[in-house]
């Protein structure tokens, strides 16, 4: 429709009604909360009601009580004016950023830490919707742990061995061993812990003597078969012991199991993988799994 002079900057609302037919006894209950009677016009049987006639109470003050005993016959119309504040949804999709003023975000208080039960908001692409997770299931499948893990050393005596021969080397103390998987000198993966890990270590390889270590070599065993080795030669310049060090990385499923191995080549004597008790480590095994 025209308009004389400027149009109204909002378009007309329906008014609130509320309509009770059938009603029997004193009360009603309002469709819609209110602040107090000011806010409502009554009428029964289409006459207007004096407003110090009913009074409303209860939660939100929607329990209308009249001031007199309805029969069913009544009807009672309950007028809510234009004063009376009501939520109104916006229509779906209909709110974007340019309804929004940047300090929605930037003038909040910014967090220093978060608590596993604080909330984050995330978009949900399968549902087209946001949603919140808490901050421990939103960090679950974030990054990881490198663990199992362990770390083993021989401290003992020395582990005499059989020249030009593959042994087993004996690690007798435990550092750490984050899932109780190294048993018998040996790591197993454990249940749920299939993937790929990190090895490392060193083995000290003595020849017995001065200038007598011709060759030696660590082996590394996957249930029990050899899967990488490191050689060292010195037959032209036999010397008295060695100390290699070792790393390898391997895929792992569960039950898998690693050991190491030693062989010592000797001219002459009584070879051995030896343990140090002053806290050097020198005969070492350790490892933990990759985070992928």
């Amino acid at each position: 429709m025209a308009y004389i002079g400027l149009p109204p900057k909002a378009n007309f609302t329906s008014g609130l009604l509320d309509r009770f037919t059938s009603t029997t006894g004193t009360t009603v209950t309002l469709t819609h909360d209110i602040s107090s009677e000011n806010d409502i016009v009554v009428f029964v049987n289409f006459v207007k009601q004096d407003s110090t006639t009913y009074s409303v109470g209860g939660t939100g003050n929607k329990t209308l009580t009249l001031g007199g005993t309805l029969v069913s016959s009544d009807i009672v119309e309950v007028h809510y004016l234009n004063i009376v504040g009501q939520t109104v949804n916006p229509s779906a999709n209909s709110v974007g950023s340019s309804q929004l003023t940047a300090d929605s975000i930037t003038g909040q208080t910014a967090e220093t830490s978060i608590a596993d039960d604080d909330t984050i908001i995330i978009h949900d692409t399968s549902a087209s919707s946001l949603k919140k997770m808490t901050k421990a299931n939103f960090t679950s499948g974030i990054g990881g742990t490198n663990t199992p893990a362990f770390f083993v050393y021989k401290v003992g005596g020395n582990q005499v061995v059989s020249d030009a021969t593959g042994t087993k080397v004996t690690f007798d103390t435990e550092a750490y061993d984050t899932a109780n998987a190294f048993s018998s000198s040996k790591f197993t993966v454990p249940s749920g812990q299939a993937g790929k890990y990190y090895f490392y270590g060193a083995v000290n390889l003595d020849g017995g003597t001065y200038d007598r270590l011709n060759v030696v070599i660590i082996y590394l065993y996957k249930n029990g078969t050899i899967v990488s080795n490191w050689r060292t030669n010195f037959r032209s310049n036999p010397i008295y012991y060695i100390e290699p060090h070792f790393t390898d990385t391997l895929d792992l499923a569960v039950g898998d199991y690693i050991e190491v191995y030693g062989y010592v080549d000797v001219v002459s004597g009584t070879p051995s993988i030896n343990g140090n008790g002053d806290g050097r480590h020198q005969t070492q095994f350790g490892g933990f799994k990759i985070i992928e």
